[in-house]
């Protein structure tokens, strides 16, 4: 969402998928309170699983630790080269999923989140 935010003004769509999402479940409470906090609404998000088809269908596809890339090349091992951390451009940081952590995780993994959008937006909204 905030990548999708963060590009509004340019072509590129920007969709959600997670590896061990609880598909059709709303965001996780203390998820959606940070973004709230932050004056960003998250309404209507509904989890959905990646897919080869997801996969196929995208250029780019970010993630936020090491584990994610080898997860998204054992479903689609053709998708190397297109799989990155979202922390790329910040010495290949990983961002820890918060989930069951508590909601300081969630504050923490959001300015990491928030920080790598930056980045990621700046070169591709060139």
């Amino acid at each position: 969402m905030l990548l999708r935010n963060a590009l509004e003004s340019s072509d590129i769509s920007v969709t959600s998928a997670g590896l061990d999402a609880r598909v059709g479940e709303s965001m996780e409470p203390n998820a959606l309170s940070v973004l709230e906090k932050k004056g960003r609404a998250a309404q209507g998000f509904k989890a959905r699983q990646i897919t080869p088809a997801i996969v196929n269908e995208s250029d780019l596809i970010l993630v936020m630790e090491k584990e994610h890339v080898n997860g998204v090349l054992n479903i689609a091992p053709h998708a190397r080269g297109k799989v990155f951390l979202l922390g790329k451009w910040q010495s290949e940081r990983e961002i820890k999923d918060p989930y069951r952590q508590g909601k300081a995780a969630f504050v923490h993994a959001h300015a990491l989140i928030e920080d790598a959008v930056c980045s990621w937006a700046q070169r591709l909204g060139r």
